[in-house]
């Protein structure tokens, strides 16, 4: 079917107009069934206090931040020993987890 398209020559349709802000604010306004809405914007700031889970969520991404996402000293190793030819694949352990993956994939992916 590419091909087919590929030799044709497509007509652009530019017919559909915008719709203006007005328009849109009424439609809006319908919708809601009543006056359209605006947020009214304040020169100072206020305070939202969303409770003791909003500060052990701050503190625990305050904690992660820290964290060493790669062990940078394990990634050196194994590539000094792919470089000097001492590392080994061992095809058993990779089947075997590669299968664990999959079953723990498929079972979270029904439930």
């Amino acid at each position: 079917m590419l091909g087919k398209i590929e030799g044709m020559a497509l007509k652009i349709d530019n017919s559909v107009k915008p719709v203006s802000q007005t328009k849109a604010s009424q439609a809006a306004s319908k919708t809601r069934g009543g006056a359209a809405k605006t947020p009214r914007a304040t020169g100072s700031q206020e305070k939202v206090d969303i409770g003791p889970l909003s500060s052990q969520l701050h503190a625990l991404e305050s904690s992660l931040e820290n964290v060493q996402v790669v062990d940078s000293a394990r990634v050196e190793a194994i590539k000094q020993a792919i470089s000097e030819g001492r590392f080994r694949v061992n095809p058993d352990v990779v089947a075997d987890r590669l299968l664990s993956t999959v079953k723990e994939l498929v079972l979270n992916h029904k439930g």
